[in-house]
């Protein structure tokens, strides 16, 4: 079982760089300090920009999940505004 609860989920599959993380980052703005957002993303660039993009804003990355299809599941807790 999962230690955090997803609040609020952002699918960026369909969007291009840099667009992942602005998309993203919109979702997480709409969040309060504490939620838990989810980012569902293509495997490449956005797995290894996005989760970096978050950290360096003072989010806390709790988990990259590789669902095997090409996609992944990005998952950020809010720390700070």
């Amino acid at each position: 079982m999962a230690d955090f609860t997803i609040d609020e989920t952002v699918d960026i599959t369909d969007v291009v760089c840099p667009m992942t993380f602005v998309k993203a980052k919109v979702a997480m703005e709409e969040l309060e300090i504490g939620q838990v957002l989810s980012v569902h993303m293509n495997d490449g660039e956005p797995v290894q920009n996005v989760p970096r993009s978050f950290k360096e804003e003072g989010q806390q990355v709790l988990k990259l999940i590789d669902n095997e299809d090409g996609t992944y599941d990005l998952i950020v807790k809010k720390l700070e505004e």
